[in-house]
Parts: C-alpha cells; structure tokens; sequence
C-alpha cells in the first residue's frame, strides 16, 4: 500500500499501514511523527522576527494555515514567496499561534530531536559554578525547547509542558528523560494556569519512580527541604539562588526580615550568613511550618528565627506604626503582572510595598527588592523603587543589580527570557 498523498516520513516516503510503528535508529516511529505538508504562511512584511530568530508567532502574522495541523503538531513556516523560514509547532488557541522548534531546514522534530536537545541543555549546565544539587536543567525557549521546563532537585526530576508543542510531544519527552536520567525519578508538575491559554487541562502526574514527600538539596551550604509535589513552581525559586547568596554576604550581625518568605531560603542563608536573626513573614502557615524545618535540619538556634503569618502590605504598615525597624529587608512577591492592563495597579503594589520597607529600614540598612514579572522593565521597575524611597524620606543608592541564576538562561534572541530583576540598595 503506497503511502497517501502529502504524507512524507522523515527519510523520505515509506508506506504507512494503519497505526503501524516502524523504528528510526532504536526509537518508534509513530504517524504523529509525519509531515503532512501543515504550513503556516506568514503575512507580507511580518517575517522579521523569524529571520532575527525569534522563536514565537503571533496569530496576526499569519496569513493562512494550510492543511489540517492539530493542536502542538509541527508545521513548517513558509513566507509569501514560498521561502521556508522555520519549523514550529502549532498552537490554534494561543495567541502565540507558533512556537519554533528549530531555523535549520534540515532537522526534523522527532524523538531524537527531544533526546539530543534535552541533553545538550543538562550538559551546559555542567561548567556553571555553583554549590548546588538542584538546578534548572532546560529553560523552555531559551535552550530551544519551547514550553519545556525541567527541574533537577538531587536525583528527582520535576517537569512541566506548558505549551501545546510540548504536550504534543509528551511521550518523546518522557521518553528522553528516562534515557538521559536512569536513575531519577520523574514528576510532571504541569498545573499552572498557562496551559488554559493552550486549551490544555492541568496535570501533576508521577511519571517515574517513587517521590518522595519532601527532597532534600543542598545550596551553598544550605539544606533545604523541598516539597516538589505541591509547593511554588517546581517545588523551590531556583532562580534566587545567586540572590539569596548575595544576601548571606550582606547579613553578618544583621536583624533581617524576609517578605514573602516562602519555605525561608532568604532567611536561611542570612543565618548561614551570620544574621543576628530572621523573621520569616509570609501569607501561607504550611510554607512557614516547612521554613522552621528547614531551620531546624541546618542546626539554627530557635530564637535565631520568628515566623510571621498573615498579610504582608497589612504587617508591614502595623510594623511602621510601631516603629519597627530592621537592618536588611528581602522583598520577594509573586508576580503581580500576569497581563499589560494589569501593569498600572501592579506598580502600586510594588511601590507601596517597597515604601513600607524604607520606612521599616535603619539607616545603613539593606534592601534587597525584586521582581519577577516579566512585563515589568527594569528601568520602570527602579523608577517606582526610587519614587518609593523619596516618598519615604530615604537616600539610596543601588549597590549590585540582581537576576536570575546562571542554570536559567536567557537566548540572546529571546528577550522575554529575562523575567526577573532585582536591586540591592543601601540606604543613608
């Protein structure tokens, strides 16, 4: 039986029966593994990014799909003049209608694809200095995987898909995983609200072996538990680690206060830094309960270490009344920009946020202030900071500007990559 019209395997034409697997080089070769000549044609004019190598589409510069392409499904990406610009995965209910795979005409997107990209992102991260057993092993576009987010906390591995390509591809992935990391175990963790965006449902599934209740890694002489099934992100902001070792630096014989303090990592590595003490302040009681813990396994003393549960904007404005006054604050809140319409009352937030804190601060004290939403730019960001300090009466000057760490890249072509921004300042 001749393999129907349009219907190309990677190496060229075979004959397709049914559901039948043939095999490429050990792994199976699925129809989902076909070109089926789906293209997406870009609009006159809109090609530019594509040739800068940007990897996203946005449905405004389509100007037609052919064929029949299902959701996460490769297309090829072609321009007015028939010029074939990329390979991508296709998207019908984002407004990112494409994410691309790959710029070389001659790599094909197939389980290799996935196995030999995974592992070249994993190796790069190999030459990074650092004292950690935890790490980001694939940043999503920026190591050329879109939507793949991969997470290495000791021997569990955590991921997330949160695009339709990366769903598309999920048994490759996985697949991938296994081959790579044979003695991991494997936690999908692909509950955020951006698969919505993607028509895709949430999903937290152990893939691979057993996973534990809590893992253990260890962070710049730091131990810390992690609860990977059910806490923030992957388990643990892996991003702040560079910051949170900047701040163990700046706490020797300091009162510090961590604002959203999570399970304590800022605080920790202020004890570990020689603090005089740490008030861990956050919203969630599990969070702080994980937080004494974490304060116990590293053998701090308990007074060294208060926990404050509640409202943050709320203590923080009580604290100011009472004249409460600490020598190095951490201001580290959730993304308050999911959206540019939400971008305005986000930048109260930030600025009333922050205006608490000068006010809370000694002179010659520490602010370290952050934010992680990638809608926010950095020179907005330091204008409501500095609009915060003059509100508050204070002087400050920014010692050291902070981002994400090095395990999470950003593509030189992909600047959406750097979401998170942070200044360390000393105030008069």
């Amino acid at each position: 039986m001749d393999a129907p019209v349009g219907l190309t395997y990677v190496f060229g034409r075979l004959p397709v029966h049914g559901a039948q697997e043939l095999t490429l080089r050990g792994f199976p070769l699925r129809i989902k593994d076909i070109i089926v000549d789906q293209q997406l044609i870009i609009a006159a004019g809109r090609e530019k990014s594509l040739f800068r190598r940007h990897p996203w589409i946005f449905s405004g510069a389509v100007a037609a799909v052919k064929g029949r392409p299902k959701s996460g499904q490769t297309v090829d990406v072609l321009g007015q003049n028939g010029q074939w610009l990329a390979r991508a995965a296709f998207s019908p209910k984002s407004q990112i209608q494409g994410r691309v795979w790959t710029f070389d005409a001659d790599e094909r997107i197939d389980a290799e694809f996935f196995l030999r990209r995974i592992g070249q992102s994993a190796a790069r991260r190999r030459s990074l200095e650092t004292e950690s057993d935890a790490l980001r092993l694939v940043q999503s576009e920026s190591d050329g995987l879109p939507g793949l987010i991969l997470d290495r906390y000791a021997a569990v591995l955590v991921f997330q898909l949160l695009t339709a390509g990366a769903e598309f591809w999920r048994a490759e992935i996985i697949a991938a995983l296994r081959t790579l990391f044979p003695d991991d175990a494997i936690l999908e963790r692909s509950d955020v609200d951006v698969r919505a965006k993607e028509g895709l449902a949430e999903r937290i599934e152990a893939v691979h072996g057993e996973i534990p209740e809590l893992v253990e890694i260890r962070e710049n002489g730091v131990r810390l538990l992690v609860d990977v099934r059910s806490g923030h992100k992957t388990g643990f902001y892996l991003d702040q680690r560079d910051s949170r070792l900047a701040v163990g630096r700046a706490a020797a014989g300091a009162e510090v206060l961590n604002c959203f303090s999570y399970t304590g990592g800022f605080g920790l590595a202020a004890l570990r830094g020689g603090a005089k003490n740490v008030t861990q302040l956050d919203a969630s009681a599990p969070a702080l309960d994980l937080a004494v813990r974490n304060r116990d396994l590293n053998g701090f003393a308990p007074e060294s270490m208060t926990t404050v549960c509640g409202d943050a904007f709320q203590i923080l404005r009580a604290w100011r009344k009472e004249g409460r006054t600490f020598d190095l604050i951490v201001l580290d809140p959730p993304k308050f920009v999911d959206s540019k319409a939400s971008l305005t009352r986000a930048a109260r937030g930030y600025k009333d946020v922050n205006l608490c804190a000068f006010h809370l601060l000694r002179p010659g004290g520490r602010l370290f202030t952050f934010s992680c939403s990638g809608l926010m730019e950095d020179a907005l960001f330091q204008k409501i900071v500095a609009d915060a300090a003059l509100d508050a009466g204070s002087t400050g000057r920014i010692v050291r500007r902070l981002t994400q760490a090095q395990d999470h890249p950003v593509a030189l072509a992909f600047p959406e990559g750097a979401y998170l921004k942070g200044l360390e300042i000393e105030v008069e």
